[in-house]
């Protein structure tokens, strides 16, 4: 079990329904990342910026985006984590994948699809929430949306740090910032956000606020608004540990079901 995680965040702008351009540029941002690191993030649609174009840029679990996690992965012997269009018996589903150095692949399919621009219509919504189990950390993925839903996040399984990639549009920021620090309290875990900057193809402006938030709600990271940026942070599993046990404010959880 590591004792700390290393986490390079990669906040950038996205090149609007262009796998191969978006591969090439989180290429060159991971080669700048000096030192060694345990975990990447990257955006929501990361390969496309957030497109209901889902027939233009969808890839299959075999394709060349999926194989080029693989290879990063193992490259930078750091797993790495974000969302992208993925095609499957004749679904589209906005699919999370967290890419190990071995190869393995976990898949989170968004749960919550965003109505307010008829995600629904184009993309099948996910029913399962994933924990990871990577160098002894627990650790949960979802996608943007899913933020403002606190019951799906909900810490049942004591995980240790909940990962959200997202496109979430400047107009509403303050609420990303809010909900994220809220996430983080709740639920004593680690939290972060990775959001995108720029404009898009149909003109949603990003002003990224990628940010990470410790078990106490005290922001770690100062990313600028609007600039693309990388950042990395160590976690430590004793600042988790050390207030669970002192706190306890887990155990005071109520029991209920999410049907």
């Amino acid at each position: 079990m590591e004792k700390e995680l290393k986490v390079a965040l990669i906040q950038a702008n996205l090149v609007w329904e262009n796998p191969k351009e978006n591969r090439e540029k989180f290429t060159e941002k991971i080669k700048q990342i000096s030192g060694s690191i345990n975990l990447i993030i990257l955006p929501e649609m990361f390969t496309s910026g957030f497109t209901m174009n889902a027939g233009k840029v969808a890839e299959t679990m075999e394709g060349e985006t999926v194989t080029w996690m693989q290879d990063m992965a193992m490259e930078n012997d750091a797993a790495i984590v974000g969302s992208l269009v993925i095609k499957e018996e004749n679904k589209y589903y906005n699919r999370l994948l967290f890419v190990e150095p071995s190869g393995k692949i976990t898949i989170y399919n968004k749960r919550h699809a965003f109505t307010l621009v008829g995600e629904e219509k184009t993309y099948s919504e996910g029913n399962k929430k994933v924990i990871i189990n990577y160098k002894g950390w627990k650790i949960c993925p979802l996608i943007c949306y899913d933020l403002r839903f606190p019951v799906w996040a909900r810490n049942i399984e004591n995980y240790d740090v909940l990962i959200y990639v997202a496109n979430w549009p400047k107009p509403r920021v303050s609420a990303w910032d809010t909900l994220l620090k809220a996430r983080a309290i709740e639920n004593m875990s680690y939290c972060i956000g990775v959001n995108r900057v720029g404009v898009d193809g149909v003109n949603s402006e990003y002003s990224g606020h990628s940010a990470v938030y410790d078990v106490l709600g005290n922001q770690l990271t100062a990313f600028k608004p609007h600039e693309e940026e990388t950042q990395v942070i160590t976690l430590e599993k004793r600042h988790v540990e050390a207030y669970r046990n002192k706190l306890k404010f887990l155990n005071d959880r109520d029991t209920f079901s999410i049907n």
